[in-house]
């Protein structure tokens, strides 16, 4: 699904199980106008690709420091195509357990609710 291989594979569902009861980091890689305009996932992070890099480097100064590379997380856009970019870039950055789940209409239909950013 989405690019990954059987070993990387979570599903929306499992994302949004995983979010609930804390085992999973979500991140939205969508632009600021598209979340403001729908919301994003709830509890999600919301980083936009263009950010990810120096966000996500725990050795930049705009490191957010809510994110850890030992945890598995979980990325989503609007269609796939950008978070399957930013789980490549999460990998070079040294996150070992980062999963693509799609777009946020993915989310929604594995029955996440969603929140105003």
């Amino acid at each position: 699904m989405f690019g990954l291989t059987r070993k990387n594979k979570l599903s929306p569902k499992d994302a949004v199980s995983g979010a609930r009861d804390g085992s999973v980091t979500v991140i939205d890689v969508r632009e600021h106008g598209e979340v403001a305009m729908s919301g994003k996932a709830a509890g999600a992070l919301h980083i936009p690709l263009v950010r990810l890099r120096d966000m996500a480097d725990p050795r930049h100064p705009d490191f957010d420091k809510s994110l850890n590379t030992q945890a598995k997380i979980a990325v989503y856009c609007a269609s796939g195509a950008r978070s399957f970019s930013a789980a490549r870039l999460l990998r070079q950055l040294g996150y070992d357990d980062v999963h693509n789940i799609g777009g946020l209409g993915h989310w929604v239909q594995a029955g996440g609710t969603v929140e105003a950013l």
